[in-house]
């Protein structure tokens, strides 16, 4: 098979970047993969990156949530949004009692079958109240898409929820029993021989020694120089008889079959003179832009950080960051012994206009702000990064918003009805970077099965 990809950066990889400054490895953009989804460690492994695959530190993985500029562990039991452990729950500082209360009352909520999209906020909400939206759902959300759960489909981003609710009424049930069923398979697993109780119970993420670029700089290797157009954008895509016509750089060239790798607004432009239904479509999937701010401290300036990986920031809170990593905390091996890596995030589709903020404001905002909220014990205000980077993310995360389902069918009839064509990206079905691979490699068996059918049906 022949190929060629044209990228618009001078770069490949997108929003995967890293770099090694002073044997810290600094991440621009995704700093890890989830580990249960296991396409991205596939891929890592077959193109010899295996050896350099290395786990999250989980066993001091701890998160916080901002509560009125006081830092609140998430309680123990909490299985993502589902409090499942009475003792922990009661405890916590994290909820008032008027929402504990409401907690408890929710193991008698009565099933529910999903017969439309709602927003995650709403199923939150009408199960544990406005403040498990605002003090839960909200920011771990925003962690993860950086994005509204007042806006995100709860049936795209939380099926298994939704589904648990149609069955069981209270997502805490349903959680305690999928948890049991887990637990068991696991139990039946090892007892026919296919497990070990010994084994290590994989950790949440995976990432790599040497930082992510790692990845990119793997792929690349293995393919052909001569079928990458670095720094050269599509201007025009053309659907011709039996193929498609690629137009960029002043030429127009042929190809039987076409794979769209780009942000669904970027597609939609391209396709609006061969489907203009089609090109609206992919236009109207919501995307929200991010800002990575990367500070590097010697340990000598601060004081004790609180334990665990990092902290989330509700929107209630006022703040400019929307979370911050210890980043030397959740992988180790990736920062020098007396260094301390912190990555605050900031943006979101509350916060576009601090894109035009310069770097040294953010940089500013962003160590006044740890300062306020970790203590001038911790961090003192006048206390020097010895280094620092900010990247900005424009339009890079898609938005599931409510009828996402509906709309990616739609998406999906309309390219099914031209010949050659894929999609693939976070636009569609998931934004990690798994999700990213598995989709890529689906389009392209898609393809040359299509393909094959072709020249046999010629032949």
């Amino acid at each position: 098979m022949e190929y060629t990809l044209f990228e618009s950066r001078d770069r490949l990889g997108g929003s995967i970047s890293s770099e090694i400054v002073n044997s810290a490895v600094i991440e621009r953009g995704p700093d890890s993969f989830l580990s249960e989804k296991p396409a991205a460690a596939e891929l890592c492994r077959e193109v010899g990156l295996g050896a350099e695959l290395i786990p999250s530190n989980d066993a001091v993985r701890k998160t916080y949530i901002l509560v009125h500029n006081r830092l609140v562990a998430l309680p123990d039991g909490l299985m993502f949004l589902i409090p499942t452990k009475l003792i922990p729950t009661a405890l916590t500082r994290l909820f008032s009692l008027t929402t504990k209360v409401r907690m408890a009352l929710e193991l008698l909520h009565p099933p529910r079958p999903s017969e439309e999209d709602e927003s995650v906020a709403a199923l939150v909400e009408r199960h544990f109240g406005a403040e498990a939206v605002d003090r839960l759902a909200d920011p771990l959300l925003s962690g993860i898409y950086g994005g509204d759960a007042a806006q995100l489909s709860a049936r795209t981003v939380l099926p298994k929820l939704v589904e648990m609710e149609s069955e069981y009424g209270s997502l805490t049930l349903g959680m305690l029993a999928a948890h049991r069923k887990m637990r068991q398979a696991m139990s039946k697993a090892r007892s026919n021989g296919k497990g070990q109780s010994s084994s290590k119970p994989r950790t949440i993420f995976t990432t790599l020694r040497g930082g992510m670029q790692q990845f990119v700089d793997a792929i690349e290797a293995r393919l052909d120089p001569k079928s990458m157009r670095l720094g050269t954008p599509v201007s025009k895509l053309e659907k011709v008889d039996e193929g498609w016509m690629v137009h960029a750089d002043g030429q127009a060239e042929f190809y039987d079959a076409v794979i769209l790798a780009t942000p669904a607004w970027a597609a939609g432009v391209l396709l609006e003179r061969t489907d203009a239904k089609l090109a609206e479509e992919l236009g109207s999937i919501p995307y929200s832009s991010s800002i990575t701010v990367n500070l590097v401290f010697d340990d000598s300036q601060l004081g004790r950080l609180p334990d665990g990986f990092g902290f989330l920031v509700p929107a209630s809170e006022r703040r400019c960051m929307l979370a911050c990593t210890f980043v030397h905390r959740k992988f180790l091996g990736r920062t020098p012994p007396g260094k301390a890596v912190l990555r605050a995030f900031l943006g979101g589709t509350k916060n576009e206009a601090m894109l035009t903020e310069s770097d040294s404001a953010l940089v500013a905002s962003v160590r006044r702000e740890l300062s306020e909220i970790l203590g001038e014990k911790v961090l003192p205000l006048e206390a020097e990064p010895e280094y620092t980077q900010v990247s900005r993310w424009r339009r890079a995360m898609a938005q599931y918003a409510v009828g996402h389902q509906e709309r990616k069918q739609s998406i999906a009839k309309r390219v099914t009805a031209l010949p050659g064509l894929r999609l693939a990206g976070n636009a569609y079905d998931g934004i990690g970077i798994p999700d990213c691979i598995r989709l890529g490699r689906q389009a392209a068996k898609e393809l040359v099965a299509a393909g094959e059918t072709a020249s046999q049906q010629v032949s």
